[in-house]
């Protein structure tokens, strides 16, 4: 390709060189350039690509796209007004816009997104709808199954993901939407059959600053799919419980195609009869005047909300919703996300994802409804994230837990003790203790569990990683609790 070709995809403002540049390759970070490779210069919050144009040249950069231009005797620079946008749009060029060849359904929430993306992941497949999925667990591509970097691909690589999903034969792709990504324009030009809401909660203010400006960061993956350039037949499912989604409703007006769900009366897909057990969850769907039974093997209220998300978006793709609800039932489950561990024992331990007040309050709710004689609940906040909330998990957890043990969860450059510290302020009472070390804390939950009690181990769920201020250690919740399993004497009654 030549870079006369590719450059109509932008909004260039000065262009300094030849156009008939060849062009092989996109990257943003100079040392992944290779020989006749387009190097944009990316703004970050801790560097600024512009600072490396000379090693990208060095690296065989043909063509650089910067915000200033310079002249350069080997290289040509294309000026623009933004460099993410850009990078954005020449992603999308450069892999023919894979997105057309797809169907697309973004998941975009505080809580949810991966559980109702794997369970929409898994009705596609079942219905012989080759699916591929991006999200905070893993990316899968047919049958390849690779680590996630982040919830969302920076634009580059999300765009080369979803062209290898072309060509592995997938005629459909589920991925999480986070507001991170929708504001920093990595989903920029990506077009959506089915636009997922799930909820919004407190999280992420450390980024977003309000929480006006993180629900406007979600609102903009729905505002844009009227304008979208390929007239898809979009429509946004909505959860009609959550304030936000009523707000999201509400601007969308009535003429945009909305499917609502939730166990409100007015949601086109409603949930009633609920029913909790610890195999599942079964309830009665009420949908497009029909009411079917529902069985789905994942615990809890939210996860009704969940699968009725996916069974919506499932509908809205065009897939029948009775062989939906039949291979709802069949779902693997969610790592972590209220995850069993395995184990002989006559008390439960679970593992889950809850990082913020709202999913901690949620799984432990959940739990309680199981009838344990004692809720015992370890759980930590993040460093170097929204300090707002670590006050909120700890009245979360005083509320709904028997008692609880405060961990570290990742610490990054915090100090993991000034943490635990600031959590310990949301609590009124004595119903807990402080462990930093968390396969400690983790340990000693497992050790003071009795008979019929539950524990939950949270913040983590399917990490397998303890980030520290100079180190990063392997660590998995599921693992550490399997092996304290192992340390503790079996006792049958």
């Amino acid at each position: 390709m030549l870079l006369k070709n590719l450059l109509p995809a932008i909004e260039a403002g000065s262009v300094v060189g030849t156009l008939d540049r060849p062009v092989d390759g996109l990257a943003y970070d100079s040392r992944r350039v290779q020989k006749n490779g387009v190097f944009v210069a990316l703004r970050g919050e801790k560097s600024d690509g512009h600072q490396f144009i000379d090693q990208a040249i060095e690296k065989g950069a043909s063509v650089i796209v910067a915000e200033t231009c310079v002249q350069q005797p080997r290289a040509t620079c294309v000026q623009v007004g933004n460099t993410r946008t850009a990078l954005a749009d020449l992603a999308a060029a450069f892999y023919d816009r894979p997105v057309r060849r797809l169907k697309m359904a973004g998941v975009t929430g505080t809580n949810g997104k991966t559980t109702t993306a794997f369970l929409l992941k898994h009705i596609c497949e079942k219905a012989g709808l080759r699916c591929g999925l991006l999200g905070t667990v893993r990316y899968e591509i047919a049958e390849r199954v690779l680590p996630a970097i982040r919830t969302t691909p920076e634009s580059l690589e999300l765009q080369e993901l979803l062209a290898q999903m072309v060509n592995a034969g997938c005629k459909a792709a589920v991925m999480e939407v986070s507001s991170h990504a929708i504001a920093q324009e990595r989903t920029r030009g990506l077009e959506w059959d089915v636009a997922i809401f799930t909820n919004l909660t407190q999280d992420h203010l450390d980024f977003h600053g309000t929480m006006e400006s993180y629900f406007e960061a979600k609102l903009k993956l729905f505002s844009g799919l009227a304008s979208q350039q390929v007239k898809k037949k979009s429509t946004a499912v909505v959860n009609i419980d959550d304030r936000y989604g009523e707000r999201i409703i509400d601007h969308l007006g009535k003429d945009f195609p909305v499917v609502t769900y939730g166990m409100s009366a007015r949601a086109d897909f409603r949930a009633s009869g609920y029913r909790p057990e610890f195999a599942g969850t079964s309830y009665q769907l009420d949908a497009r005047g029909k009411s079917y039974l529902v069985r789905v093997p994942l615990i809890g209220r939210f996860n009704v909300a969940n699968s009725l998300a996916a069974l919506a978006a499932a509908s809205s793709l065009g897939l029948g919703v009775r062989e939906a609800i039949l291979n709802l039932a069949k779902s693997p489950q969610v790592p972590g996300r209220v995850e069993a561990v395995p184990a002989r024992r006559q008390f439960q331990v679970f593992v889950d994802y809850a990082h913020t007040p709202d999913a901690l309050l949620n799984v432990l709710k959940t739990l309680r409804e199981l009838s344990p004689r004692k809720l015992i609940v370890v759980f930590g906040c993040g460093g170097d994230r929204d300090r707002q909330k670590r006050a909120l998990m700890a009245a979360a957890a005083e509320q709904n837990a028997d008692f609880s043990i405060i961990t570290s969860d990742n610490p990054r450059k915090e100090d993991p003790d000034a943490i635990i510290a600031e959590v310990e302020k949301g609590f009124r009472s004595e119903r807990y203790e402080k462990i930093a070390d968390r396969a400690g804390a983790i340990a000693r939950a497992i050790a003071l569990a009795q008979p019929r009690d539950i524990v939950l181990i949270a913040g983590k769920g399917h990490e397998t990683y303890q980030e520290f201020a100079d180190s990063t250690i392997p660590f998995d919740d599921l693992q550490v609790a399997r092996r304290a399993l192992e340390n503790q004497p079996v006792e049958f009654q």
